[in-house]
């Protein structure tokens, strides 16, 4: 049985928001709940949070990254190295609530080993990112400071399966983006 870790990357200090994304709250969950509850639902196991020193996050693993002002790329690296014997490892962004557990599932599914399997929201990539934690490695090897999977994904385009899902890939990064999602109606 393929074995996939899920890992939320959810250590930034969310500057352009004012207060770190992982504790603000869509419809009274905070973003790191909602993630991380998307990740259970879709069958990851284990299921990582990535976070800032002092944040606590029942139902998952909690991988502390003591110095995220390193940027994206540390939270990656500390989640990689932490998912243990898996095949694959499943990769979320905290900020974008509109990313369902019917999409994480989606895309898992797709995923072949040897592979990277991307989600697609008509017609707009996003996550998440599904690859073996050797191609993660690869990843963090041409990632700069605050960036993850996107040169890999440029680099060896031949190996990305695109994988249509359900859902809205928008993140939140300003206290605009989080009123415009939460008036939604």
């Amino acid at each position: 049985m393929t074995r996939v870790a899920g890992a939320v990357l959810a250590a930034g200090a969310g500057r352009r928001m004012g207060r770190p994304k992982a504790e603000v709250e869509v419809d009274g969950v905070r973003l790191v709940d909602r993630a991380v509850r998307c990740l259970q639902g879709a069958g990851c196991d284990p299921v990582l949070a990535v976070v800032r020193a002092g944040t606590s996050v029942p139902g998952a693993q909690v991988v502390v990254n003591d110095d995220p002002d390193r940027g994206q790329r540390s939270s990656l690296e500390l989640a990689v190295g932490a998912s243990g014997d898996v095949d694959a490892v499943a990769v979320l962004l905290v900020d974008a609530p509109g990313i369902g557990p019917d999409a994480v599932t989606a895309v898992v599914a797709a995923w072949r080993p040897g592979r990277i399997a991307v989600a697609d929201y008509d017609g707009r990539r996003g996550h998440p990112i599904v690859m073996a934690p050797s191609l993660w490695r690869d990843a963090l090897a041409l990632a700069g400071p605050d960036e993850g999977a996107r040169a890999l994904l440029r680099t060896r385009a031949d190996l990305v399966d695109v994988v249509p899902v359900p859902g809205d890939p928008t993140d939140l990064d300003t206290p605009d983006d989080l009123a415009r999602w939460t008036g939604r109606a």
